[in-house]
C-alpha cells in the first residue's frame, strides 16, 4: 500500500471522486501542510493557518499506479488557478500534491510536466513533501455519502464508480 495527499478545492468532492477508483483502499479528508497542530475547519477558513483542504489516499499500487492516480487528479482540478477551485476561493482551496516518499517526486513532476502541455498558463499546483496532515472533523468525512445532495464543485457524473 502507498499513500499520497491531494488538494483540489473543497475536500468533499475530492474524497468522493477518489473513492470511485479501483485500487483506492482508504480516503479521509483533512488539512495538509499548515502552521500549527490540530486546526479546526473554522480556523482553516480564516486563511491564516497555511492549511489546504486535502484528501489522504491509501492505494494499492498493484491495482492503480501513482501515474494513473495523478491522471485522475488532473481531471478534477484547474491547476492554473491559484487559491481557488470552482466558486470556492481562499488559500485553503489551492491545489496541491503532497507526497510521503521522495521516490514519488519524479513521477509527480513528470505528470505535472505532461499536464502542462494542455495549458497556456503555468500550473501553480503545489508539489511538496507532506509536512503534516490533521483529520477534518467527523461531519466532513464521507460528507457527500451522508449528504448526497451536498455541494460539490466536481461534476456529479465523475463521482460514479470507474
Amino acid at each position: 500500500m502507498r499513500e499520497i495527499v491531494l488538494a483540489g478545492g473543497c475536500f468533499w468532492g475530492v474524497e468522493a471522486y477518489f473513492e470511485t477508483l479501483d485500487g483506492v483502499a482508504q480516503t479521509k479528508v483533512g488539512y495538509a501542510n499548515g502552521n500549527f497542530e490540530n486546526p479546526t475547519y473554522e480556523m482553516v477558513c480564516e486563511q491564516e493557518t497555511g492549511y489546504a483542504e486535502a484528501c489522504y489516499i491509501k492505494y494499492d499500487s498493484k491495482i492503480i499506479s501513482l501515474e494513473k492516480l495523478l491522471e485522475a487528479y488532473w481531471i478534477i482540478v484547474d491547476p492554473t488557478v491559484k487559491d481557488r477551485q470552482g466558486p470556492d476561493e481562499g488559500t485553503q482551496y489551492r491545489t496541491g500534491i503532497y507526497y510521503y516518499s521522495d521516490d514519488d517526486l519524479s513521477i509527480i513532476l513528470s505528470s505535472r510536466d505532461k499536464e502542462q502541455l494542455k495549458y497556456d498558463r503555468p500550473i501553480v499546483t503545489e508539489i511538496e513533501s507532506l509536512q503534516n496532515f490533521f483529520d477534518a472533523e467527523i461531519y466532513h468525512q464521507k460528507y457527500l455519502e451522508k449528504n448526497p445532495n451536498g455541494y460539490c464543485h466536481i461534476p456529479r457524473e465523475l463521482l460514479k464508480k470507474h
